[in-house]
């Protein structure tokens, strides 16, 4: 079976010229059919995307050319996760929302995955899961606190409520080491002191760190049509709504309020009638292709349908 490589990738980097650089990349990713989504900006660069071995090689070759410290991880898809292909211009390549926080001027210490384990065995170390709400719902490391954030721009309040004479030792770890990274900018600059964040993230955890000897319990969320991936980046059992895009487990289908295509218990009630309306033609059309061996252009990667 020919297997999809997806990359994740970010720098955090001066880019004076990120506005120049967008059409390059994407005339480069269009023209070795890669799909996906790279954000630029004077930060730096951020994205997840998907092709063969021999384009994602070809797009590494050109990183490398503009990017000397990329944090960079593969991982396998049977199938396509993107519709598309989209290089975005943006004000920051994760959205904090605070101004003037720089990780190539001020970041808390890199911990490898193979030391996270004894750092965060440590019972005097505060451990926080960065990532958003729904995500730590289905798997986070044992111990970690929730912040309950909906979007990372809500991290800067939760800091606010953490008394840094109580809790001076602070280990951070979200996705793929982005967030965290930030996250640990932010917290040096509101005066903690010594704080930890996990390079490459949970999904370098997974793929590093034998299952036996993982702290990580659960499946982590990806943003791609795998929506999660398990210890040695296997494939999740998650499937995802298409209309509030949150993971959804086989038990979520079995609800009165769950209809495939259209919406899930967390969105129901939120959805107006023509939003499900428009979705349940958009699922016809989708079943339609099906049908006829062809992919629909709207057809989810892993939807519920093919939960186990």
């Amino acid at each position: 079976m020919t297997h999809i490589i997806v990359a994740a990738l970010y720098q955090f980097i001066s880019l004076p010229d990120y506005k120049e650089l967008q059409p390059c990349l994407k005339k480069l990713c269009d023209q070795h059919d890669i799909k996906g989504t790279l954000l630029l900006a004077k930060e730096g660069i951020n994205g997840t995307v998907a092709g063969s071995r021999a384009s994602i090689d070809a797009l590494k070759d050109f990183l490398e050319t503009r990017f000397d410290n990329l944090e960079y991880k593969e991982s396998l898809a049977e199938e396509m996760p993107f519709h598309r292909m989209k290089v975005r211009l943006k004000k920051e390549i994760v959205t904090l929302g605070v101004p003037g926080i720089d990780p190539t001027q001020a970041v808390g210490t890199y911990v490898e995955a193979e030391k996270w384990n004894d750092l965060i065995s440590d019972p005097e170390v505060l451990l926080l899961d960065t990532r958003n709400d729904y995500e730590v719902g289905i798997g986070t490391f044992k111990g970690a606190l929730n912040p309950e954030t909906h979007s990372f721009t809500e991290f800067p309040d939760y800091v606010k409520k953490i008394d840094k004479t109580k809790h001076r030792k602070i280990a951070m770890f979200c996705t793929g080491g982005i967030r965290c990274e930030k996250a640990s900018a932010y917290m040096l600059s509101q005066g903690f002191e010594e704080v930890y964040h996990l390079k490459g993230g949970i999904l370098k955890y997974l793929e590093t760190v034998p299952q036996e000897k993982s702290l990580w319990e659960g499946e982590c969320f990806v943003f791609d049509g795998r929506v999660a991936v398990a210890h040695g980046l296997a494939l999740g059992h998650y499937g995802s709504c298409y209309g509030c895009r949150y993971p959804i487990t086989k038990e979520d289908t079995l609800s009165p309020l769950y209809e495939r295509g259209v919406s899930c218990p967390r969105c129901s009630h939120t959805l107006s009638p023509e939003k499900k309306e428009a979705a349940r033609a958009r699922q016809r059309q989708e079943d339609l292709a099906r049908a006829r061996g062809k992919r629909h252009i709207g057809a989810q990667m892993k939807s519920a349908a093919t939960l186990p």
